[in-house]
């Protein structure tokens, strides 16, 4: 009886009260609003790690050789990258601390597998008569123990394009692309199809790497419609260009090129006549900056951010600073159109002049190995190929040794780097690809740095510390890789950038955060400064530069250092204070860790190496380098 009558109260108050205060709200069905502020918004919030650069045992000059029967494969590659342990060329055991997210194996078009084929008795190779005649000459050279007439034959045809026939070619390139596809997974590890297009340029008798990894952002039923474009069929980039044109219209599919050690490329990289010798043109410009939104700033033959002939004035520019094959003197006149600061500069200078930009360029790490495993850290570092894997003697080796016209290169001068990091909503091929065209990407040497960079008009010094400091950024302005245009305020109000800089969670702390720009004046000069935002604290001896004082931590004998200096974060709001608003403008960030152990030092510790030349470097300072933000009047 009780029950009956409280029910009734309940429905009677439902009534009186409840229902005519429910009518009165709004309905947020009937209106389509969400209560949610970030229900319409989905700005990229995780950073990817990568290597879009890596070799196996498929490239001609990686891995397999032939006459070895060791290799590692694109499996293995493979394997490595999701963090399995790998037994490696000379018989050591292998694993990253942590895997990556995503991988582009990019072997070298010319005559991709070949080698492999050669050894293997590949079927579809023995199908071309250039191919048994291959394959009978070296399993007699095998027998016999003499090569001589096997290499003959090999360096007669080692030119031509697709030695072997359409058919073998076709047969290793689905290969390739086919392990792409089932390597790839969806949310936690991306493998992308690419290659490497493998120039040395078109002036003949000088040798410069104009090298390009082509990326595809497309699964293997449409990139196998194309075999890959060699430089055996054009060593010129502008033919590479027109070739994913065709791709792109005839397959729907999309690519970007990456351009990679600019620090090799004998003045020709940044060069402002194009390949034809021609001065560049608006056609041209507009072809470049489309195909090539990002550059390999970073990698095992050296850093090419800058040098320090172009910025005597940056204490930090001769860093991994590597000597080129067929340098006997320096040309320093060519270095400006070699290295990323100056490239960025002569491309402000183009645009002055041309109205487009053809060095409009995003920066990225990778590490070029040829030993099919990406390993860089340096005490983790399995060297630029199965010569130079771990062992008591590969400190005394050469990079290549014996090559008439080449200078040997002591193998102490490679460096331990680098990776890319993308900024993307999730990690699947679409994702990391749409991050990498607008080119909101950064390089590392090999730390795992989380590094922020917004520019705007109107950010204020306690956005620094708001806990919604990415949503912050992209609301006011625009993050790495994006453009400043006119102005947002009064006609002399500089612009603000909004950083932030954190450790890698098991490296060292950081040193420093600084902003690098450079600029066009109104003369058509162009000019570079290095800021000094945030230093974690200033030496004893006055010098910034904490690797070249008393102020480290690192323990040489014992490969150690500690977090005692440096921080762990650094977050700040920056404003232009040399700001001129009719100069075009870029701006990027250089962050650098504390000094620690390099990677020769850690090799002396685990083989127990004495009396080491002292020339060798034992400590570092790593980095990551911001992709660009530019400003046009």
């Amino acid at each position: 009886m009780k029950k009956s009558l409280f029910k009734k109260n309940l429905a009677c108050c439902y009534r009186v009260i409840a229902l005519p205060f429910l009518l009165s709200l709004p309905c947020m069905a009937q209106t389509g609003e969400a209560y949610s502020p970030y229900a319409n918004t989905s700005p990229p919030m995780n950073v990817y790690w990568g290597d879009t650069h890596l070799h196996t045992t498929l490239s001609q000059d990686a891995g397999t050789t032939l006459f070895s029967d060791k290799g590692l494969s694109p499996e293995e590659a493979y394997r490595f990258a999701l963090g399995e342990t790998v037994t490696t060329f000379n018989g050591t055991k292998l694993r990253r601390q942590r895997p990556l997210d995503f991988l582009v194996i990019a072997d070298h078009a010319e005559n991709v597998g070949l080698n492999l084929g050669i050894t293997q008795d590949d079927k579809t190779l023995l199908a071309s008569e250039i191919g048994r005649k291959l394959i009978r000459a070296y399993k007699e050279a095998k027998e016999t123990n003499n090569k001589d007439n096997f290499n003959n034959i090999f360096s007669e045809v080692y030119t031509e394009k697709n030695i072997g026939g359409q058919d073998f070619a076709a047969s290793v390139w689905n290969r390739v692309t086919t392990l792409a596809d089932q390597y790839n997974d969806v949310d936690n590890f991306t493998a992308f199809i690419g290659y490497e297009w493998t120039s040395w340029g078109s002036t003949p008798d000088v040798i410069a790497q104009l090298h390009r990894v082509v990326i595809f952002e497309d699964a293997a039923k449409h990139t196998q419609q194309f075999l890959p474009f060699s430089a055996l069929d054009s060593g010129r980039p502008e033919d590479l260009w027109d070739y994913l044109s065709r791709y792109e219209h005839e397959t729907g599919g999309d690519a970007i090129v990456i351009p990679h050690n600019g620090n090799l490329s004998n003045g020709d990289m940044f060069a402002l006549n194009d390949s034809k010798g021609q001065p560049l043109s608006a056609s041209y410009a507009a072809q470049r900056k489309r195909w090539e939104p990002l550059f390999e700033v970073t990698q095992i033959k050296g850093d090419s951010e800058t040098h320090p002939f172009l910025s005597p004035n940056d204490e930090f520019a001769d860093y991994e600073t590597f000597r080129p094959f067929t340098e006997i003197k320096p040309l320093n006149h060519l270095r400006q159109y070699e290295y990323a600061r100056s490239g960025l500069k002569l491309g402000l200078g183009q645009q002055s002049k041309l109205g487009v930009n053809p060095f409009k360029f995003g920066m990225i790490g990778s590490t070029d190995a040829h030993g099919s495993l990406s390993a860089v850290a340096e005490n983790n570092f399995n060297g630029k190929g199965s010569f130079m894997e771990p062992s008591k003697e590969r400190l005394a080796g050469y990079y290549i040794k014996g090559i008439e016209g080449y200078r040997s290169i002591p193998s102490w001068q490679l460096n331990a780097a680098g990776y890319a990091a993308v900024w993307a909503q999730e990690n699947t091929r679409d994702s990391l690809f749409a991050a990498m065209k607008r080119k909101e990407v950064y390089a590392s040497t090999g730390p795992r740095i989380t590094l922020r960079f917004f520019g705007g008009w109107n950010y204020e010094a306690d956005d620094a510390h708001r806990p919604d400091f990415a949503n912050t950024g992209y609301t006011k302005g625009v993050p790495m890789g994006g453009d400043l245009t006119g102005s947002g305020g009064p006609k002399d109000k500089a612009p603000s950038f909004l950083i932030r800089a954190i450790k890698d969670p098991d490296g060292a702390n950081l040193d420093r955060i600084q902003v690098i720009k450079g600029w066009h004046d109104s003369h058509g000069e162009l000019h570079e400064k290095v800021y000094d935002v945030l230093v974690a604290s200033e030496q004893p001896s006055g010098d910034k530069s904490a690797v070249n004082s008393a102020a480290h931590t690192v323990d040489i004998q014992n490969a150690t250092y500690t977090n005692t200096i440096g921080k762990a974060e650094f977050a700040a709001v920056w404003k232009d204070p040399d700001f001129n608003k009719d100069e075009l403008a870029f701006y990027y960030l250089r962050v650098l860790e504390i000094p620690t152990p390099r990677w020769p030092a850690y090799d002396a510790k685990v083989f127990n190496l004495k009396n080491l030349p002292k020339e060798i470097p034992m400590i570092t300072q790593e980095r990551a380098y911001s992709s660009p933000i530019w400003y046009t009047p």
